[in-house]
C-alpha cells in the first residue's frame, strides 16, 4: 500500500516543485589570488578523528555544562536567524552566492511547519546537502565559501530543528569538515593582512567570513562531540588565524571600511589580534608577556561584535583568558 502523503504547507510545495539547479552557476568573483592559507588545512578535514584517535600533545577543552549550554543556545539562535531570513554573524551580506541563496530559500520550510511535515523537510535538506557535497570540487572562490556556509547551516538546521537519522548527521559533519578544508585551501587570510597593509575590501570579506564560518563549525563540532560523550580538543591547527574582526569593520560599507581599516592598522602596529591569544596562557610566559596579552585582549574587546563577544565568553569561561 502506498504511504499516504504527509501534510505540508504551500511554501513547502513550492520548494519541492522548484528543485534547485544541479549545475553550479559561475557568476561569483574569485579572490583566491589575494588569499593564502597559513595553516595545514588537512588537519581541519581530519578534525572528526581527533575524538577517536587523539594526536600527541592535544589539549582537552574542559567545557562546563553551563558553557556548553551557552554554545548550544547561541548556535541554535544562528540557525533560527537563517530560517527567518536573517544573516547569521558569520555571513557577510556582500558575499552571497548561488549555494547560499538556495540555502536561505530551502530552510524557510522550517519556519512555522505544519504537524507531520518534518520528515519531508528533512528529506529536502538532506538531498540538497548531498548535492552540495557531490559538487564540492566544481565550486571556486566565493561560491565555495557559500557552499561551505550553506552546508553548515543545513547541518545546524537538521540538528537543532529536525530529527535526521543519526548516521546521516555524523557523515554530514565529516563531509562538512571536508568542504571546510577545500575552502581553507583557497585562503583564510589576505596576503595584505599578513604584510600589515590594507587589503581589498572584497577579498577581506571573503577571508573574514571564511574564518568566522570555520570557528562556527568548530563550535558545532564541540556540541556534537560532547553530546556523544567524547572529549573535545583545542583546535591547535587554527593557531595563527585572526580573531573575529571589529563590529565597525564587519558592518561597514566599502568607503567606511577603508577608513576604518586604516585606523585598525594604526592601532595594531604589532599585528592583528590572533585567535590563539584567547587560549590558555603558556606556563612559561613572563609577567610582562601576560600583561601585554591582557592589554591586547582588552583592546580587541573594545570593538567586537556579537560574534566576537560570544567567542570571548566561551574562551574566557573555559581558559580564563
Amino acid at each position: 500500500m502506498p504511504r499516504s502523503r504527509e501534510p505540508i504547507d504551500e511554501s513547502l510545495e513550492e520548494t519541492i516543485s522548484s528543485e534547485p539547479s544541479r549545475e553550479p552557476e559561475r557568476h561569483g568573483p574569485n579572490f583566491t589570488a589575494d588569499l593564502v592559507c597559513p595553516i595545514n588545512s588537512d588537519d581541519i578535514k581530519n578534525r572528526w578523528l581527533n575524538s577517536y584517535v587523539p594526536l600527541p600533545g592535544q589539549t582537552v577543552k574542559d567545557y562546563s555544562p553551563n558553557v556548553m549550554n551557552f554554545v548550544y543556545r547561541m548556535l541554535k539562535s544562528y540557525t533560527s536567524m537563517a530560517i527567518r531570513g536573517r544573516t547569521p554573524p558569520f555571513i557577510h551580506p556582500a558575499q552571497l552566492s548561488a549555494p547560499l541563496s538556495t540555502c536561505f530559500t530551502l530552510v524557510r520550510i522550517c519556519k512555522d511547519p505544519l504537524p507531520g511535515s518534518e520528515s519531508v523537510a528533512t528529506d529536502i535538506l538532506q538531498r540538497e546537502m548531498t548535492n552540495l557535497y557531490d559538487q564540492r570540487g566544481t565550486y571556486d572562490g566565493v561560491e565555495l565559501l557559500g557552499a561551505f556556509q550553506a552546508y553548515l547551516i543545513y547541518s545546524m538546521v537538521l540538528f537543532f530543528h529536525l530529527s535526521p537519522v543519526s548516521m546521516f548527521l555524523r557523515q554530514a559533519i565529516i563531509n562538512l569538515q571536508d568542504i571546510a578544508c577545500l575552502a581553507s585551501q583557497q585562503g583564510l587570510v589576505c596576503v595584505a593582512e599578513q604584510q600589515g597593509i590594507r587589503p581589498r575590501w572584497e577579498a577581506w570579506i571573503v577571508a573574514e567570513a571564511k574564518r568566522r564560518t570555520l570557528y562556527t563549525m568548530y563550535f558545532l563540532d564541540n556540541v556534537l562531540t560532547t553530546q556523544d560523550g567524547l572529549p573535545t580538543y583545542l583546535g591547535h591547527e587554527l593557531k595563527g588565524l585572526y580573531a573575529p574582526s571589529s563590529k565597525i569593520l564587519w558592518q561597514a560599507d566599502q568607503n567606511q571600511w577603508e577608513r576604518a581599516y586604516n585606523t585598525h592598522l594604526a592601532e595594531w602596529t604589532e599585528g592583528t589580534f590572533q585567535l590563539d591569544q584567547l587560549w590558555p596562557i603558556p606556563s612559561d610566559s613572563s609577567d610582562r608577556e601576560i600583561q601585554q596579552r591582557q592589554i591586547q585582549t582588552d583592546r580587541w574587546l573594545e570593538g567586537v561584535d556579537e560574534f566576537g563577544t560570544m567567542l570571548y565568553a566561551v574562551t574566557s569561561c573555559t581558559h580564563g583568558c
